[in-house]
């Protein structure tokens, strides 16, 4: 009894915290505050929005008008497609985490990484009416599809912003300045990733090229 009652109560605060990230995007200042300090999110609700936010991409390269997006399903390697948007994920709440902690960030890996989730909640939010829509209209229309579809990007960027100077603590050029330093971390870190795997590369070919070498000598 006490066990199921236990599951219950896990998945009612699993609702409520999904139900609280539509509270942060229409009070983002107050809402990403309460979701760490007060810990009214989850990381199974974050888990969830960044499921369908991958999801609704990957639907509206199938759904979306080819007015508006032209698909060639033969050039696409959908598990690349989802590591292009997992990837720069990992590297934001990594030189996020990493630089703010340098200076009196407030905010954990694990928070970051919830608060950004919760962040994303407006793009599913838009583009599944959007891809809907997007079948409806002409192209002489597409101009709205176009600045809706860009306010939804917009709205995300805005909202992840706002939530990482709450959950740091930080004023609002601080927070400001240490976004910039976190895209530009971004890019340091995929330049250190791409020497590290060359000389992987380069090194597994030296040892193959001896191990050929020495089998053509024997």
């Amino acid at each position: 009894m006490f066990k199921t009652l236990t599951k219950k109560e896990t998945y009612i605060k699993y609702l409520k915290s999904l139900k609280f990230s539509l509270y942060c995007m229409t009070h983002p200042l107050d809402g990403f505050w309460d979701l760490t300090h007060e810990k009214r999110g989850t990381y199974a609700a974050a888990n969830t929005i960044l499921f369908i936010t991958v999801l609704v991409r990957i639907l509206k390269l199938r759904y979306t008008s080819f007015l508006f997006l032209n698909v060639y399903w033969e050039d696409i390697n959908i598990f690349l497609y989802i590591a292009s948007i997992l990837f720069p994920l990992a590297l934001w709440v990594v030189g996020n985490w990493a630089l703010t902690t340098l200076f009196d960030g407030k905010g954990r890996l694990g928070q970051v990484y919830m608060a950004t989730c919760y962040g994303m909640v407006p793009y599913p939010l838009i583009q599944i009416p959007l891809m809907i829509a997007s079948n409806m209209v002409t192209i002489e229309e597409g101009q709205f599809y176009q600045v809706l579809d860009v306010i939804s990007l917009i709205y995300c960027a805005f909202l992840i912003i706002l939530a990482m100077g709450q959950i740091h603590d930080f004023s609002l050029g601080k927070n400001i300045l240490f976004t910039i330093a976190s895209l530009f971390a971004m890019l340091v870190m995929v330049f250190i990733l791409m020497i590290f795997f060359s000389m992987v590369t380069q090194g597994i070919s030296y040892f193959v090229s001896i191990g050929k070498e020495l089998m053509f000598r024997m």
